[in-house]
């Protein structure tokens, strides 16, 4: 897979890397150099709900999501 260097030194990670590796929308890169080769690890931070920001509510509104985490008021 190629990709080209934007002029302000932006790339863009094809989609079926992205979804491979499961890099999603805040997902922290670390990049380091290795014998003439760039290397992007992904950060994977100890706290468990670090891991879910950016996975769950695309295209839902806030309250929706809060209104379904509190389940049905009578």
């Amino acid at each position: 897979m190629n990709t080209t260097v934007a002029g302000r030194g932006q790339v863009t990670i094809p989609k079926a890397l992205r979804d491979k590796l499961g890099i999603v929308p805040g997902t922290v890169l670390e990049f380091t150099a290795e014998n003439g080769r760039l290397i992007a690890t992904k950060r994977v931070d100890d706290h468990p709900a670090l891991r879910l920001i950016g996975r769950h509510g695309r295209g839902r509104r806030t309250a929706d999501i809060m209104a379904e985490l509190r389940g049905k008021r009578e």
